[in-house]
């Protein structure tokens, strides 16, 4: 004996949507749950990966010279025509190495202060600090305006 036929094409059309009806819905829940589990895994792992430095930050204050000493500060004050002065004592570029050194065996670590106005040309102020460097003074400050 033969197997039954469909009579119609619709039968078959009705029986193939409904075992197939499911496959348009998709079930995140599984997916949500993947989600969920990496979040927390990253959330867990990421601090451990931090670099941990150790620095010395400086304070916000400076400390305070000693007690009835008050720290000397060495001016060269730059005028328009080039003209220098150290510790307000006319000197020239040619001997202010000189009188560098000698600030430096004077004073373990000199401070000095470069006082130019806006008006003096740049080359000046930058003759000096190269002097300055040469001689190994490292405590160097800048002033521009009036002085």
């Amino acid at each position: 004996m033969s197997a039954p036929t469909p009579r119609s094409g619709r039968g078959r059309r009705k029986l193939s949507s409904s075992r197939h009806g499911t496959m348009h819905e998709l079930n995140i829940t599984p997916l949500l749950d993947l989600v969920m589990v990496l979040l927390v895994i990253f959330m867990i792992t990421t601090p451990q990966l931090a670099n941990d430095l150790d620095l010395n930050l400086p304070s916000g204050k400076a400390k305070p010279p000693p007690p009835g000493q008050k720290p000397k500060v060495n001016y060269v004050d730059v005028d328009v025509g080039g003209m220098m002065q150290l510790n307000r004592q006319p000197v020239t570029l040619a001997e202010l190495p000189q009188r560098f050194t000698e600030l430096k065996q004077a004073e373990a670590e000199p401070s000095v202060v470069v006082r130019a106005g806006d008006d003096v040309p740049y080359q000046h102020v930058v003759s000096i600090i190269d002097l300055l460097q040469q001689a190994d003074i490292t405590k160097v400050g800048l002033a521009t305006g009036a002085h």
